[in-house]
């Protein structure tokens, strides 16, 4: 038997950085994001072989254990070790010989929430195999305490809930890991427009997005006024973007991030640099009317508002830096898992 899942990743639009404690325990948080066509894959393979073999198989890399036994998390493939510590722990785990094997369409860390993602995805496959009940919203938060307790890995809460809900979702966070999810109703010609005219943008430079969330949560908890000031705003940006959506008056949506990015600068250092400021710029004087760095910040993927017949233009104008840009779609379906025989 062999058991899969997939789970999509996600933009976010407005709002990203408040999901993250202490700052969403201490004000609340608010996040706009989408599910896009883009995903973390997993899969099971019981076989007859001895052990356990995990296999990231778009980084090429593997390791094979013995079954039954807690796995040592040392920095290689953690993402899976941790999972499958976390389902010895707390499930009546049989003692199997299996393949995991995991796939995610983009680089790891580059801005899409493909980490969390992954974590989900690797969850729906147990899930599947061991056939045990488990909400949205509880697999959701069982990937948080994976990813941010188990692991101690700094971040926020917004990714694992796009990943197992999918859609367009206007997120809320409260102190106790409290997470509200509504799913955003958008007419289907907007979504049309909003789809074709974003542009998602692939840098190709890395990131240390722990440093910058570490240090984004340092600024709250020393009462930094800029950072806490720009969190604040970021937040109402989210509010906004919420409302324009839902009214169709997309004609404003650049202007909505523009001002995003310029408050996601002063959160912490390293969410921007002098590339992430020549391609922002070069962006815009070829037709954007805003954008954003995805994630963290510090590389990986950029997201730009390209109205009309901009888009192209766009594309062009950026070639000159490398990277390229990623066609998508957004996906309404969150985590997906099935069997085969």
């Amino acid at each position: 038997m062999t058991y899969h899942s997939k789970a999509p990743l996600r933009i976010g639009l407005a709002g990203g950085g408040t999901d993250v404690s202490p700052y969403s325990d201490l004000y609340g948080g608010a996040v706009l994001n989408a599910a896009i066509s883009l995903y973390a894959h997993a899969t099971i393979e019981i076989n007859d072989e001895k052990g356990i073999l995990l296999s990231a198989v778009d980084r090429n890399e593997e390791q094979q254990f013995e079954p039954g036994n807690k796995l040592p998390v040392n920095g290689k493939l953690d993402l899976l070790k941790a999972v499958y510590n976390r389902m010895l722990k707390d499930y009546e785990l049989p003692v199997l010989n299996f393949k995991l094997s995991t796939f995610v369409d983009v680089p790891l860390g580059s801005g899409l929430g493909t980490s969390s993602t992954l974590v989900v995805a690797i969850i729906g496959a147990f899930k599947e195999m061991l056939q045990f009940s488990m909400s949205d919203n509880e697999i959701a938060h069982y990937a948080y305490e994976i990813e941010r307790k188990d692991l101690q890995h700094p971040g926020g809460k917004q990714d694992q809930y796009a990943a197992v809900f999918g859609g367009i979702n206007y997120m809320e966070f409260f102190e106790s890991d409290q997470v509200n999810v509504t799913r955003l109703e958008i007419k289907p010609e907007y979504l049309k427009q909003l789809e074709n005219n974003l542009l998602l943008w692939y840098t190709s430079t890395g990131r240390d997005s722990a440093a910058i969330i570490k240090q984004q949560a340092q600024n709250v908890i020393d009462q930094k006024q800029e950072p806490v000031e720009a969190m604040h705003q970021l937040k109402q940006q989210a509010q906004k973007m919420k409302e324009v959506l839902m009214k169709g008056r997309l004609d404003e949506l650049g202007d909505i991030l523009d001002f995003g990015f310029q408050q996601k600068r002063k959160m912490a250092d390293g969410i921007s640099n002098n590339l992430i400021e020549d391609i922002y710029e070069t962006a815009k004087s070829a037709g954007a009317t805003g954008g954003k760095i995805s994630g963290a910040g510090g590389g990986g993927f950029m997201i730009f508002y390209c109205p009309g017949n901009t888009k192209q233009k766009v594309i062009e104008s950026l070639e000159k830096f490398g990277g390229g840009h990623r066609a998508f779609h957004f996906e309404g379906y969150g985590l997906t898992s099935w069997v085969t025989t």
